[in-house]
């Protein structure tokens, strides 16, 4: 069942056609990823879905209905969350926080409940504060709560970030590059991470990712795309042996040898 549809997808800057004409069906409650090589369109991908940038042309339909045209915090108020491939906190404030603040477009108490310390804000509040330590338990930071944003390990800094992302609850989490910058053992903590997001709440997760590794290892359904078109989509193994998507990668000669693979690309 798709919970994400995109249809005819084109985003021309200029004289350029970042994306063109993508049609993909992203399944309900499955882990996907959108992959290629730099200057691909992934990023261009996921800023449309997310209402930074207008398409062009091409539909966008959440669960049915069409987010084109919707404003950015109207489309996270609808279900879809995202992270960047350049990490956003606010680094003064402390990582309970930050959390708090992905909570923010469920609110209902209002500035005025709060300013009065009316008993429905202050069960609001707490009830928040609950939740947000919760999120910080699940992504393993609970420890770190008070703890400025800035003063965190890069791989922490990571995981902060996907913690305020599910704070809004969302149906779909995006994630441009989780892995980027990472060791070794902080990619494995955040396979991890995704894989229990994905088994534990239901959520539909989809990655831009570079790391061949991690892509192989979590992703069921791929989208490949070269110069804003889709080159290829499918499960793992069909991904990893596809020739486009070696070309793509590797170039036109490594499609000449034998049995070539798709397997790790840094």
């Amino acid at each position: 069942m798709t919970i994400l549809r995109v249809s005819k997808l084109v985003k021309r800057f200029g004289g350029l056609t970042a994306v063109g004409g993508v049609d993909f069906a992203f399944p309900r409650g499955k882990i996907s990823a959108v992959i290629g090589p730099n200057g691909a369109g992934k990023t261009t991908f996921f800023n449309m879905i997310t209402g930074i940038y207008t398409p062009d042309e091409g539909v966008i339909e959440l669960d049915g209905a069409s987010i084109v045209g919707v404003k950015p915090h109207q489309i996270v108020s609808m279900g879809i969350a995202r992270t960047f491939q350049n990490i956003r906190l606010f680094g003064s404030m402390t990582v309970l926080e930050n959390v708090m603040v992905g909570m923010h477009i469920h609110l209902k108490a209002g500035i005025v409940g709060t300013l009065l310390s009316l008993p429905a804000a202050r069960h609001e509040e707490e009830s928040v504060y609950l939740e947000a330590y919760r999120l910080l338990e699940f992504v393993g930071l609970q420890e770190l709560l008070n703890e400025q944003a800035a003063n965190l390990p890069y791989g922490a800094q990571r995981r902060l970030e996907i913690a305020r992302a599910l704070a809004t609850k969302p149906k779909v989490l995006l994630l441009d590059e989780p892995a980027a910058g990472m060791n070794p053992r902080e990619t494995a903590e955040l396979i991890g991470l995704i894989r229990r997001i994905q088994e534990e709440t239901g959520m539909s997760v989809i990655l831009i990712e570079h790391d061949m590794k991690l892509v192989m290892e979590l992703s069921e359904h791929i989208l490949v795309l070269d110069y804003g078109t889709k080159i290829a989509e499918g499960g793992p193994d069909h991904i990893r042996s596809h020739p486009k998507v070696i070309e793509a990668y590797l170039g036109k000669s490594a499609v000449e040898g034998d049995n070539v693979r798709l397997e790790v690309v840094t």
